[in-house]
């Protein structure tokens, strides 16, 4: 992804191999995402975990599925999609959070 959107070119006006090298480059910056979601995640466990807290907050979590909800209507995206997506790193990193206990 080009650090200025002006930057970018038109997608009508690339080739097939530089729109399958676009999609590799933003499956980079997406798991790199994750990766950093995941180790803030992993922080909060720790912080729950010194402060006896219990590993699901489920105010939390709706509060998270709202955003990601609002945040793919934003940008014009099946807001299904984006929500099954949060549900799934939001389950993945309680089951890290109650294996680290």
């Amino acid at each position: 992804m080009a650090d200025d959107d002006q930057e970018r070119r038109d997608p009508n006006d690339m080739s097939l191999a530089e729109l399958r090298e676009e999609i590799e480059s933003i499956d980079r910056e997406i798991v790199e995402l994750i990766a950093r979601r995941t180790y803030v995640a992993e922080t909060v466990a720790h912080v729950k975990e010194a402060q006896d807290k219990p590993t699901t907050d489920e105010s939390q979590e709706q509060r998270v599925m709202d955003r990601a909800g609002e945040n793919a209507e934003r940008f014009g995206v099946d807001s299904n999609l984006v929500k099954a997506v949060f549900r799934l790193l939001i389950e993945l990193n309680k089951v890290e959070q109650r294996e680290s206990r």
